[in-house]
């Protein structure tokens, strides 16, 4: 009776991500369903999700954990603690007794924290590393083999939503910036015309009106093209 009910918890954890992978949800909401439900699914005190930062370095991104101290750790190098080591290594690793290892880093924190043991899995997506989620306990605790498993699965999930949504800013940035690009080469046209400019002139007269009147140089360009329709 007991295995059916943890079969059950730890189903509807995984459709509680899942579902939430798939909703119109911001990525930090989704984050935070994650390390919630984790932490809940288990009993673990604390869950925390961290992402690699443009410097090579892991920061937490989301944790239900609500000490400032804690959320607030120096991030880690790569190969750097626990953590770090795990996203070096691709592969999950355990600790039973975080203050006689000497892997783990911040014990002070730890201890006020009230943390004794610890699992951290690496998030990958296509053999890249993008970062780390990591469960402690408040008590000494061999990690099962299931426990692993779940979280192994977990991590995949998380991976995958924090990758698409990487995508889709990458594509939202370029097709701005395709759009800006021909905006100013229409507005270059009309001073072009207008003004007898070359295009290089035409260039640098937008350019200097974005910096004068501290506005995009798109914003130029929408204003150029409002006063030549104007005209009409």
């Amino acid at each position: 009776m007991a295995l059916k009910k943890n079969i059950n918890k730890t189903i509807e954890a995984l459709t509680k991500i899942s579902e939430a992978i798939t909703s119109e949800l911001f990525l930090d909401d989704i984050l935070k369903l994650i390390v919630t439900v984790t932490a809940e699914l288990f009993g673990f005190k604390i869950c925390s999700l961290m992402l690699l930062n443009d410097n090579g370095e892991l920061v937490i991104r989301s944790s239900q954990a609500v000490s400032d101290e804690y959320l607030k750790k120096p991030p880690l190098k790569i190969g750097e603690g626990l953590a770090g080591m795990v996203v070096k290594e691709k592969k999950p690793c355990a600790i039973y007794d975080i203050y006689q290892d000497k892997l783990f880093k911040y014990k002070e924190i730890a201890r006020k924290e009230g943390l004794c043991s610890v699992l951290c899995i690496p998030l990958i997506v296509k053999n890249r590393v993008i970062g780390a989620i990591d469960v402690y306990t408040s008590f000494p605790h061999e990690f099962t083999d299931k426990e692993e498993n779940v979280l192994i699965t977990i991590a995949n999930q998380a991976a995958v939503v924090i990758e698409n949504t990487e995508l889709i800013v990458k594509t939202k940035v370029f097709t701005e910036e395709l759009e800006s690009r021909k905006l100013i080469e229409r507005a270059k046209g009309i001073l072009m015309k207008n003004d007898n400019l070359t295009e290089e002139d035409a260039y640098k007269m937008i350019q200097k009106l974005s910096m004068n009147k501290r506005k995009t140089m798109k914003e130029i360009a929408e204003a150029v093209m409002i006063v030549e329709d104007l005209k009409k």
